[in-house]
């Protein structure tokens, strides 16, 4: 259970925002995963009839998350979990899990992200996390779809191959584990978790503990992922860097990044609690982190939680851009902070 002084240090706003999260963690509710592996489905054979299936699904799922109870939960032999797994395995073959859309077979292709097979660079009890969500079981995959020049895990993020591959029974068994060892979340990050999805979701289908699952994710997912998703993450933990297209394609090599951003993130809002991240970089203030914040609170509404991050250091390539190639100043960060609470964000973290 959440210890009780968790449950009133975080009763006011940030509790409400974070409600289901909160609630999984203690194991008051079921998760969302949980949840749809209580609905029966059909189970299809070609992409299209999975999709119409799911979609056809993705009503009753949201229906019985919201009244389900602990003595209604039944394990079905082929579930709504199951088949997204199943289209996830399928997207593979002609990957469109990331607007990048590569369309090649991942099974025997190398797509923009580098990932072959999922690799996990770590996995460990993380405790630099937001405090909501400390101790976080964090599982860190290698490979990108982005090429951030100033990444600060560019020794995974740029090198798929590095770490090792677990079997997702033996993944499981370790989320159990750190469950038992006092975990509030799983945390799926990397690189990105995005082209490690259907293995994610096969992973968390062998773990029998009730936990909730962090998407931690620069969110540049396809809209066929995020449907996915929805009914699987319970909460999303997302990367917001740019504020217009041309910062994205000039230091993440990423094009209509502002169009799938927003969208993605009216979508995560809808199907699960969300924590948004934004972190300042140095020259960035008047054409990334204003019109961000700008942007979320007419958007996403000023009860988001939003974690503005002044932590930036120009690791990686920065060096090669002269306007990301020093810290933000005091004054930088303090502008950006001010503007967010200009405008009325209760939830600052």
């Amino acid at each position: 259970m959440l210890p009780r002084d968790m449950r009133g240090q975080y009763s006011g706003s940030l509790g409400l925002a974070l409600q289901h999260y909160f609630k999984i963690s203690s194991n008051e509710k079921p998760s969302r995963m949980k949840v749809s592996s209580t609905i029966l489905t059909d189970s299809p054979t070609d992409l299209e009839t999975m999709i119409s299936e799911h979609d056809k699904i993705i009503g009753e799922y949201h229906l019985k998350y919201n009244k389900i109870s602990w003595d209604e939960m039944v394990i079905q032999d082929f579930s709504f979990l199951d088949l997204k797994i199943k289209i996830a395995e399928k997207l593979l073959e002609k990957c469109v899990l990331c607007e990048k859309k590569c369309k090649i077979d991942r099974q025997f292709e190398i797509g923009s992200c580098q990932v072959v097979k999922p690799i996990i660079a770590s996995e460990f009890l993380h405790m630099g996390e937001e405090k909501p969500l400390v101790p976080s079981h964090t599982i860190f995959f290698s490979g990108c779809n982005f090429i951030c020049s100033y990444c600060q895990n560019w020794d995974i993020s740029q090198n798929p191959s590095k770490g090792m591959m677990i079997d997702p029974v033996k993944l499981g068994l370790i989320i159990d584990l750190r469950r038992k060892q006092g975990s509030m979340n799983v945390n799926f990050v990397g690189g990105e978790p995005t082209p490690n999805l259907h293995y994610i979701m096969e992973t968390m289908r062998n773990s029998a503990e009730n936990i909730p699952v962090i998407w931690n994710s620069n969110l540049y997912l396809s809209e066929i992922a995020m449907k996915l998703l929805d009914g699987f993450a319970d909460i999303y933990i997302t990367d917001f860097k740019y504020g217009n297209d041309k910062c994205a394609e000039d230091l993440s090599g990423i094009s209509d990044y502002t169009e799938i951003l927003r969208r993605n993130h009216k979508i995560a809002q809808k199907s699960g609690d969300m924590i948004i991240r934004h972190l300042i970089l140095p020259n960035h203030v008047e054409c990334c982190s204003k019109p961000i914040i700008k942007w979320i609170s007419n958007n996403l509404g000023l009860d988001v939680v939003l974690n503005i991050m002044s932590q930036y250091k120009p690791a990686y390539k920065a060096s090669e851009h002269s306007d990301i190639s020093r810290l933000p100043t005091t004054d930088e960060v303090d502008e950006v902070v001010s503007y967010a609470e200009t405008l009325g964000f209760v939830n600052l973290i």
